[in-house]
């Protein structure tokens, strides 16, 4: 090996609870921005902006459809950076004022006329997703390379989202009040100022992640021979890495429906229109303390067993949901709880998942695109929610769903199918898929190990 090569290196390295938690906040800084466009653009943009709610809707679709070509492209960018401070790092410098300044923009009402409003919020929302794909691949990648341990991977994912809900637990809870608080009584100057405070907690989120962790898995120093697009399908190769994207789509569908039913079950099933925000925050916290429970099992646990035993947590405390009568309030806050605590065991699985993969394929081909590996696999989870966003409405719309009205037998059915049924039918299918799945805690330090061996050459 010449001595312009970098071996690969933190095959054993135990990272520190302050390099965890400095990790963990750059998912805090995204989903503090993120969770505000999920749950309060739509209303912001009828109900402040004044846009109608079928151009929205377009918008939404069109700068997501743009979402396609923009993630692998920065997967394949960030790859091939090179600077003293690592690939990825940089990035979480570079762009996060970029990203806050967009936020702010994005949720700001000019005084112009309804087409340039439209125009103005197509460019704003098209520019603030790009700026977050440009800051949030490459800090997902920085999670593959701050070491090679896949129980150190497990743990470092779950750090990052738990960190991630307590950011979407601080949204959930605190945007309304800030924007009534701040505003005092003008809607538009509250979102505005809103963002410019929860945009401003986000930038320092960044910074310190950046200051507190390393990039310690580095790859030799060699010239990049293949393109972008060559890196993209070569992934498509890897049949371990395809298993977990598949995961991330169906796993995506279940978040999506179940999010978007929600508000439907509290309103209609459970009669409590006053509980809607403390049913999601409750949500947001019991997947805090999920999120903190993979930390701790997967030390003594290999992460596929927890993966496939937090699976089957999930289908029968959805199952469970399904059968509990109308408004059981007690119950319903329970099992919605328990079925979070599970979920958010499986999520910073399955993101751990991705390092482990890229391990795996670099047996076959010599090369980790750690990035590229990542920004597919936003694809995927993209993709998962767009499926599952449809779905809700295609469903609700055949079960005879009517706005704002004391709703049919029917449509209660339809409202209980997507908030509960869909996650058993996706986590049986999620099950299913695991069961092809090898790359167990054994089997990937034969990985390291081979590749240790083929570096050494």
């Amino acid at each position: 090996m010449s001595g312009n090569n970098t071996a690969l290196s933190g095959e054993s390295t135990t990272l520190g609870v302050r390099e965890k938690i400095g990790y963990g906040l750059g998912d805090t800084a995204s989903n503090i921005i993120f969770q505000v466009v999920i749950n309060f653009m739509m209303i912001f943009y009828t109900d402040v902006f004044g846009l109608e709610a079928a151009a929205v809707g377009t918008l939404m679709l069109v700068v997501r459809l743009f979402d396609g070509v923009t993630d692998p492209l920065m997967g394949g960018l960030a790859d091939r950076t090179r600077t003293r401070w690592g690939r990825y790092r940089p990035y979480l410098i570079w762009i996060s004022i970029p990203y806050g300044v967009l936020a702010v923009l994005a949720f700001t009402t000019p005084d112009l006329g309804d087409n340039a409003k439209l125009v103005y919020a197509y460019v704003t929302y098209a520019v603030l997703m790009t700026i977050y794909t440009a800051i949030n691949i490459p800090y997902s990648a920085l999670g593959g390379v701050l070491t090679e341990d896949p129980t150190e991977r497990a743990s470092v994912q779950s750090f990052r989202f738990a960190m991630a809900m307590v950011g979407g637990a601080i949204v959930t809870a605190l945007t309304l009040p800030m924007v009534d608080l701040l505003g005092a009584g003008d809607k538009a100057l509250g979102f505005q100022l809103t963002m410019g405070v929860l945009a401003s907690i986000a930038v320092l989120c960044f910074w310190i992640c950046f200051y507190t962790t390393r990039e310690r898995v580095v790859e030799e120093s060699q010239a990049v021979k293949s393109n972008i697009a060559q890196d993209f399908f070569a992934l498509l190769k890897n049949d371990q890495w395809n298993l977990v994207a598949l995961v991330a789509v169906l796993l995506l569908i279940l978040v999506a429906m179940r999010g978007a039913a929600t508000p439907y079950y509290v309103i209609y099933f459970l009669q409590r229109e006053d509980l809607v925000s403390w049913f999601f925050t409750f949500g947001m916290l019991t997947g805090v303390a999920g999120a903190c429970c993979t930390n701790f099992l997967t030390r003594y646990v290999c992460k596929v067993r927890l993966f496939n035993f937090a699976i089957l947590g999930a289908i029968v405390f959805h199952g469970a949901l399904f059968f509990l009568p109308p408004g059981q309030v007690i119950g319903a806050f329970l099992l919605f709880g328990l079925a979070n605590f599970f979920q958010l065991i499986l999520v910073p699985l399955m993101f751990s998942m991705i390092p482990d993969t890229v391990d795996y394929g670099a047996l076959k081909t010599g090369k980790k695109n750690m990035a590229m590996s990542y920004s597919a696999h936003l694809l995927a989870i993209k993709l998962g929610l767009a499926i599952g966003g449809a779905l809700t409405g295609w469903l609700l719309d055949f079960y005879g769903y009517v706005p704002n009205q004391l709703q049919s037998e029917s449509a209660m059915s339809g409202i209980l199918v997507v908030f509960s049924l869909s996650g058993v039918v996706c986590g049986v299918a999620i099950a299913v898929v695991m069961r092809l799945y090898k790359l167990t805690n054994r089997y990937l330090d034969e990985v390291h190990r081979e590749l240790g061996r083929d570096v050494g050459r």
